[in-house]
């Protein structure tokens, strides 16, 4: 599923034209990279947890040639499913 499906499904459900789908569907994206951002936690009910978390420096391995490449510490995105997600 990409983004152009996810306003069509909200054009098809609420009855709005497919602009303002479009907006709606913009919004919450915006509002939910602005939210990681910041370092906030987005909890959706039913559906999972977005959290920012602290990434660990290390060292990894070109899988090809075997070479030692250093990987620094830095910021990630993770996501934990709800636990109705979870069951399907």
């Amino acid at each position: 599923m990409v983004k152009a499906d996810l306003v069509n499904r909200v054009t098809e459900v609420s009855n709005v034209p497919r602009v303002k789908a479009a907006l709606a569907v913009d919004t919450i994206f915006e509002a939910m990279k602005d939210a990681l951002k910041e370092g906030k936690r987005i909890e959706l009910r039913g559906f999972g947890v977005f959290q920012v978390r602290d990434r660990k420096k290390g060292i990894g391995r070109n899988p090809k040639t075997g070479v030692e490449v250093p990987i620094s510490s830095g910021k990630t995105v993770r996501f934990k499913p709800g636990k109705d997600l979870r069951e399907i």
